[in-house]
């Protein structure tokens, strides 16, 4: 039975709309493609997410990823404010199944800069039971220790865990773990996935 549903918060909870906001700053389309190339979509995005390292370092990473553009780096990336989006569905959904009697955790590759520079994206954390932002553990996923430190930290067992994710790697991770997952594609396809599991 499933007891405790664990959350993603990027592209799940909130957007994690990261050309819509170079875009606000003024950068053309290949100019953000190449920002994201340098950044986003590469493994060194990992290093915002795990506080390893300060903010200024990860930028002087992006930097060596792409050392033309620094300065356009450090105009991206200096204020990450509108990088972060609540979703309009988060707050009913949450209420939904709290009303239910379900516990609900997060856990989330989020930095410590987007945590302070985009405060409504986490609003929403008051409502849940327990959770874990992977900066302040120095763990992102899909390493299994931050999932086996969730379940550990908050007593709770695999099996009763449903994790909802928008990465199909973070979603297989958890399975690994004993722990039952839904792919996120958007909110009526993971709502009604999640439904019928708790129906089941």
């Amino acid at each position: 039975m499933i007891k405790n549903i664990i959350f993603d918060i990027g592209n799940v909870l909130s957007d994690f709309c990261w050309e819509d906001f170079l875009k606000d700053k003024g950068f053309d389309k290949e100019m953000i493609n190449r920002i994201g190339r340098a950044s986003v979509m590469c493994d060194t995005w990992y290093e915002f997410d795990k506080g390893v390292y300060s903010d200024e370092e990860v930028i002087e990473l992006f930097i060596k990823n792409d050392p033309e553009i620094a300065d356009i780096l450090h105009r991206a990336f200096d204020n990450v404010e509108g990088m972060v989006r609540l979703k309009p569905t988060t707050f009913p959904w949450l209420n939904e199944l709290k009303s239910k009697g379900y516990k609900i955790y997060y856990l989330s590759n989020f930095s410590r800069k987007a945590e302070l520079q985009c405060p409504e994206s986490v609003s929403f954390i008051p409502l849940f039971d327990g959770g874990i932002l992977s900066y302040k553990v120095k763990l992102t996923k899909p390493n299994p220790l931050i999932y086996r430190l969730l379940l550990n930290s908050y007593g709770l067992k695999p099996d009763e865990c449903v994790f909802i994710d928008d990465t199909q790697k973070n979603i297989d991770a958890a399975i690994r773990e004993g722990i039952n997952g839904i792919r996120f594609v958007n909110y009526d396809q993971a709502h009604d996935e999640l439904d019928k599991l708790l129906r089941a």
